[in-house]
């Protein structure tokens, strides 16, 4: 079995940054749903999805850990969050910005 591997017109790899660049970070926006932590936030992001079977355009919600170094969001902020290397047990987000206080 031999396995092909897609290469693109610059001759990286489909799916990986090209050479000398970290891969793009992931970016959520949410709302603050838990501050209580220290330097921690819950973050609640919604996004719509058509259902997969009855097409019907569906709210769903994921909870994130983000860190928040200077606890600067309180619960009900809008705020920016982006992917970062493992920080704790939960914590893989970071948060960039408050966008709404």
């Amino acid at each position: 079995m031999s396995q092909e591997n897609t290469v693109t017109q610059n001759g990286e790899k489909a799916g990986q940054a090209p050479a000398g660049q970290a891969p793009a970070r992931k970016e959520r926006t949410g709302e603050v749903i838990a501050a209580r932590m220290q330097k921690t936030i819950v973050v609640r992001v919604e996004r719509r999805v058509a259902h997969p079977k009855f097409k019907k355009i569906i709210r769903v919600h994921n909870k994130f850990y983000a860190h928040d170094e200077k606890s600067e969001a309180k619960a009900g902020d809008r705020v920016l969050i982006r992917e970062t290397r493992p920080l704790s047990k939960l914590k893989r987000w970071e948060l960039v910005s408050v966008l709404k206080h």
